[in-house]
């Protein structure tokens, strides 16, 4: 069997340009990220993955950022509009291991009404007061165990629904006190606060099929952001257990220098099985491409490891589920 392309690449608009379709059939990405300039009808979000698929001649994943509160390419009033989750978790109270395996669920009907069997979440990143606003309520809570719970019900919620989590960001974003969409945030705390505390719920949710990376520095580990830090992939492969398929967060994020090769090859040699690389033009992309070339056996394996996962959705009454959700909010 060829190998996947070690990508996973965006479009332009509502649909493939005739250039794109040429493009991503020799590419062969190993999957498809959707932004909401995707985004304008289910039937044309449809018709989108379809040519996604048709264009690489598979059934190739295609993920999506559907967090709720700012981070969410669909919208009311088509989709359902959700809280930030941190709110969510407050509102939730005692009950929000429930209510996110609820939330997770129904937005996992959503994604796969459409044809989208993927979503970046569980974001299981701790919250404290330092915590970047671009990120703080995005977050599930300050303590590790309580947001282990929480990202391992925001998991099986998707998981249900036949939608593959993707565990994010590894190994913990949230003592960044910078907005790593432009620049890059450095992290001073020692080795030791680290793996008990930030990096402790990842460990708990090893087993998820695919984690995203972070783009920053432990200084504590490395000097190098650990998207690109041999070190730090060492540490979410070693010392947090994540041995399933790992991309990249956004490479073309600014928290990132150098250009378009050296990012690629800097975090395909760091040990990233998937460069994930958005908002560039049709030239960028295929030099990501090129560069990046098709997977390693060993991402190979972890990548269809990960796809085996896929499934069809359980059976449920989704009115059901809303009015039970409903109750349990209205209870809190």
């Amino acid at each position: 069997m060829k190998r996947f392309g070690a990508t996973i690449l965006d479009a332009e608009g509502l649909s493939l340009t005739p250039d794109e379709r040429a493009f991503f059939r020799d590419a062969d990405p190993f999957g498809f990220i959707l932004f909401a300039r995707n985004i304008d009808t289910p039937d044309q979000v449809r018709r989108l993955c379809a040519e996604m698929r048709e264009a690489v001649g598979r059934d190739a994943l295609i993920t999506i950022d559907q967090e709720g509160g700012r981070v969410q390419r669909l919208r009311g009033p088509i989709w359902t509009e959700w809280t930030p989750p941190l709110d969510f978790v407050k509102a939730a109270g005692p009950q929000a291991e429930q209510a996110m395996y609820l939330r997770y669920r129904l937005i996992a009907a959503e994604l796969r009404d459409l044809g989208i069997d993927s979503n970046c979440a569980p974001m299981v990143d701790l919250a404290s007061s330092e915590t970047h606003e671009f990120l703080r309520n995005r977050c599930y809570g300050d303590s590790p165990d309580a947001v282990a719970r929480l990202g391992r019900a925001t998991a099986s919620g998707l998981l249900a629904g036949g939608v593959l989590p993707v565990l994010k960001h590894m190994p913990g974003h949230g003592r960044a006190t910078i907005d790593s969409h432009f620049d890059l945030p450095r992290v001073t705390a020692d080795a030791e606060t680290l793996l008990q505390e930030d990096f402790a719920p990842f460990a708990a949710l090893a087993d998820l099929p695919m984690g995203m990376t972070a783009h920053l520095v432990y200084e504590a580990f490395d000097s190098l952001p650990a998207t690109l830090s041999p070190r730090m992939i060492e540490v979410i492969r070693e010392e947090i257990g994540f041995d399933n398929l790992l991309m990249t967060d956004d490479s073309s994020m600014k928290a990132l220098q150098g250009s378009v090769e050296e990012i690629t090859c800097g975090a395909l040699s760091a040990g990233c099985d998937v460069v994930l690389y958005c908002n560039a033009s049709l030239d960028v992309r295929r030099r990501v491409a090129e560069t990046a070339g098709d997977m390693t056996e060993a991402a190979q394996t972890r990548a269809e490891r990960a796809l085996a996962q896929r499934k069809d959705p359980d059976d449920i009454d989704i009115d059901a589920l809303r009015a039970q959700l409903e109750t349990l909010l209205s209870g809190a």
